[in-house]
């Protein structure tokens, strides 16, 4: 018996199953998820204590899932997973701002502030200044555009990761674009750091020799009404890990310079001191179609 007939019958019964399903669309995603599954099985000989160790890896990723923290999001990050759908689904006219991965950590809400307000509550080393414009894809602004940012610090944790540290909502903000779609607030530059290794996710990467770090960056959604909202980053230029983020998901557009600047009137304006750390960069939406 070859190995593509192994258990056919399981999986045709399996499938038949589904007949019932009300729903197209979930009878169609069950349909291709059993078909690969079995095929997965039938093609590496999966043994029955590699499938108990596969539910028990399971099992664990469940179990260490909070509401702080989600280990099933990670795993889908470091498989590519993540990645791989914002690609599917991330097909935007030509200029729009490419999209990548949510990421495990945008678990709470973000605090409304105004522009110009400062996101490090902590008191970073460094002063720095995020600046730019929401735009449609046709270059009009965007007044009143909400976004959404989420960053870790200097050292590479976020709030949630230390909860004695950091004061709750530290890099984070909800903010909302002036009348010509320009968005500004101070911050810090953000640290590569490790993704969390102390559940099933780390020993996985362990187990494959896999690092764990991402390069810096400063998570965005950015939403404006009639147009498609956006789920993406900036990458900090010359961060460690560009050319190998543990979840996949730099893309060159995405990379920014977060460049010097000794501009006294200019430090003056956005409050900080001279000088200082200054990301420039639009972002542009999509208007629904």
């Amino acid at each position: 018996m070859t190995t593509d007939t192994i258990g056919s019958s399981v999986t045709e019964e399996a499938v038949t199953s589904l007949r019932a399903t009300a729903d197209p669309r979930l009878r169609e995603l069950l349909t291709g998820l059993i078909r690969h599954l079995h095929d997965f099985a039938r093609e590496t000989r999966l043994t029955q204590q590699e499938w108990e160790q596969a539910i028990a890896f399971l099992t664990a990723t469940g179990q260490k899932c909070t509401d702080t923290r989600q280990e099933f999001i990670l795993l889908s990050d470091v498989l590519g997973l993540s990645m791989l759908v914002e690609t599917l689904n991330g097909d935007r006219v030509q200029g729009a701002t490419e999209s990548t991965v949510l990421g495990p950590f945008h678990m709470t809400e973000s605090p409304v502030r105004a522009l110009g307000d400062d996101i490090d509550l902590v008191g970073g080393t460094e002063p720095c200044v995020v600046s730019g414009r929401v735009r449609s894809a046709d270059g009009t602004p965007l007044p009143g555009a909400v976004l959404d940012v989420w960053q870790a610090d200097e050292q590479g944790f976020y709030d949630v990761q230390q909860p004695d540290v950091q004061p709750a909502g530290n890099g984070r903000g909800l903010f909302t674009a002036d009348a010509e779609g320009r968005f500004w607030f101070r911050t810090c530059v953000p640290a590569p750091y490790p993704i969390p290794t102390d559940g099933p996710v780390g020993d996985l990467l362990r187990a494959t020799g896999r690092h764990p770090y991402r390069p810096a960056h400063i998570h965005f959604i950015v939403g404006a009404e009639g147009h498609t909202p956006v789920t993406t980053h900036i990458f900090v230029a010359g961060s460690d890990y560009l050319d190998s983020d543990a979840v996949f998901a730099v893309k060159r557009s995405l990379v920014q310079d977060f460049a010097v600047t000794d501009d006294p009137s200019l430090a003056a304006e956005f409050g900080v001191p001279n000088p200082f750390r200054h990301a420039r960069f639009d972002l542009v939406l999509e208007p629904n179609a």
